[in-house]
């Protein structure tokens, strides 16, 4: 058996999607500080996204998609300067997306099917997963009162507007 233990900061670009691996996302992934590109998408990837991704400063490219991760999104995440594109979705990641302007400069679909709230997320998201977390308030409550309370007065004035010209008219 070969051992590559001189040659791993030569790696640049791991794709390992699409092959059903299982288990934890090894933590050693993240000693390959060179790396530019990590694909782990379409497997049966289970436990957490190793905190020390963050150290990984040469990142552009993460691809978490369509696996069972779970837990939050590391914070250490927040600080990879040089990430341009970004896939975590269809995971089972929860609670808020780290505070940066690097995980909020990426479209909302990079974070679909997870139990997420924070930006770029709409605020939508957010009130759902503070009711299946069994949170407080539905921010979207007030709102709809409002809406009822607009279509009555609406539908009140516009029918009255009609009875009342019928009943003046017939005179």
């Amino acid at each position: 058996m070969l051992e590559y233990g001189t040659n791993l900061n030569l790696v640049r670009s791991m794709d390992l999607s699409n092959n059903k691996l299982s288990g934890e996302i090894p933590v050693e992934v993240t000693s390959l500080v060179e790396l530019i590109s990590l694909n782990l998408s379409h497997n049966l990837l289970t436990g957490i996204i190793p905190e020390k991704i963050g150290e990984m400063r040469s990142l552009e490219s993460v691809d978490f998609s369509v696996n069972k991760l779970s837990d939050s999104i590391p914070e250490s995440m927040s600080s990879l300067s040089f990430l341009s594109h970004l896939n975590l979705s269809y995971n089972n990641l929860s609670g808020e997306i780290p505070l940066g302007t690097q995980l909020e400069s990426f479209d909302p679909s990079s974070y679909n099917g997870n139990h997420l709230y924070g930006l770029p997320l709409p605020k939508k998201h957010s009130a759902n997963v503070a009711i299946h977390n069994g949170g407080g308030g539905n921010d979207n409550g007030f709102e709809m009162e409002w809406f009822y309370f607009g279509m009555l007065y609406g539908f009140g004035m516009g029918f009255w507007s009609v009875f009342a010209t019928v009943v003046i008219n017939r005179r």
